[in-house]
């Protein structure tokens, strides 16, 4: 089970904007002439323009999403256009649509879930030729069997879960259900921003088929949106690997380096350094290490004041506290260090791991298995006439911490004002 911060609020919020957006613009029957142009366009643009960022980016996956909904939007669009022009629809828009409304669920969801592979070039020719052989059985069966295939398509199969409000055919929910269910458990296995947009994705082509014919501008729109998330979502996965670490959720250096510019006068930053941590490594193994560094993390997440923690590197971290001296900082680092120390960690035969959390919260209080502790040493500097750039505070901050660990380890050390090194707060036994 993966560890709650790996789900964020924040691989959805950008989709679901779009998508929200494209919901209301959609909905109106009325736009100006610059708009309509734009989304008559947008579709086509988003699929080159939208396509080569993404192959740039290794991003297979999300260039075949794009293939998908802009096939789906480039047949629907036909229909739709002979509809607004002629005011009734071609003898095959029935069977069109209704295909369209099965088939794209399944083959998005398909490509949402299939995982790209090491040879880029070979999963993308893959991916096509599952689209071309598909598309092709389908067509050739269209015109071969048209009346077959919407009987097949058109029929209600089941009776008792058909309702009235329905304005698809029977198995496109089946299928959407399918699709969103399958979508759904990669996001939870594999939590990232691009599942997250696939997801809304989804459900925003959900909301769109239904209007095809009943709004004038909602295929356009939602098509736009939808494709649109799927590019960005590749931009906003690209800015997470470089400014968030992996292992502990946290900010990493790089984001620590780009906030350190836009500091004011006034804070303070505290450099911690996991104590003995070589050791864990060695007696343990680097998975138990892993977990010691994913505690302290979410440890130092939920410091009070304002304070906000940074993955430095290995096993150091900066929590950094704007705009506050180190009187009012001192508490709070205080209150993080004896948080991590009153956890204990206990280790089980990996062959005997729990099922899920509720199990291992279960467990947690069994006699059975090694418990072990962790500490953190804290060293703490503020901005000050002498420590006057970001640099100059870590430096000093870096000092602290040094004599903190040199006292003893677990304890908060902050850096000395006359500059004579570092003065011990607290001194607890460890």
């Amino acid at each position: 089970m993966r560890p709650r911060a790996s789900y964020r609020p924040s691989h959805f919020l950008p989709p679901a904007l779009l998508v929200a957006s494209g919901a209301v613009v959609g909905s109106l029957s009325v736009l100006n002439e610059f708009f309509t142009s734009l989304f008559n366009v947008l579709p086509t643009l988003l699929l080159l323009l939208g396509g080569a960022f993404c192959s740039v980016y290794g991003r297979v996956r999300q260039v075949a999403l794009l293939l998908v909904v802009y096939l789906a939007y480039y047949l629907l669009d036909t229909q739709v256009d002979h509809f607004q022009v002629q005011g009734v629809v071609r003898e095959d828009a029935g069977l069109v649509f209704h295909l369209s409304s099965l088939l794209l669920p399944l083959l998005y969801g398909l490509h949402g879930c299939w995982e790209e592979r090491t040879h880029l070039a070979r999963d993308l020719v893959a991916r096509c030729a599952v689209l071309v052989a598909v598309l092709g059985v389908v067509l050739a069966l269209g015109s071969r069997f048209p009346d077959g295939m919407l009987g097949a398509v058109g029929s209600v199969y089941w009776p008792l879960l058909h309702g009235d409000w329905m304005n698809l055919v029977q198995l496109a929910y089946l299928a959407f259900l399918l699709a969103l269910v399958a979508l759904l458990v990669t996001y939870l296995r594999h939590p990232r921003p691009q599942h997250g947009a696939q997801l809304l994705g989804l459900c925003g082509l959900a909301w769109m088929l239904p209007k095809v014919f009943i709004l004038p501008h909602a295929l356009h729109v939602m098509s736009s949106m939808v494709m649109l998330a799927l590019t960005a979502s590749v931009a906003h996965e690209a800015y997470q690997m470089a400014f968030r670490d992996e292992l502990t959720g946290l900010p990493g250096r790089r984001a620590l380096n780009e906030r350190l510019r836009r500091l004011g006068r006034n804070y303070v930053l505290a450099m911690t350094d996991v104590d003995h941590f070589k050791k864990f490594n060695d007696t343990y193994g680097h998975d138990v290490g892993d977990q010691v560094l994913r505690l302290v993390a979410s440890r130092l997440r939920k410091v009070g004041g304002g304070g906000k923690a940074y993955r430095y590197g290995g096993e150091e971290f900066t929590i950094l506290f704007s705009g506050k001296t180190m009187e009012e900082c001192l508490p709070h680092l205080e209150a993080v260090r004896q948080a991590i120390e009153a956890y204990q960690i206990r280790l089980r035969d990996p062959d005997n791991r729990p099922r899920n959390d509720d199990a291992g919260r279960a467990r947690r209080g069994a006699s059975a298995g090694q418990a072990v502790s962790v500490t953190i040493s804290i060293g703490a500097a503020e901005r000050d006439a002498l420590q006057r750039t970001p640099d100059e505070v870590i430096k000093a901050a870096d000092q602290a911490l040094y004599s903190a660990k040199s006292a003893g380890r677990n304890r908060v050390f902050r850096h000395g004002e006359n500059r004579r090194g570092a003065v011990r707060i607290r001194d607890v036994a460890g």
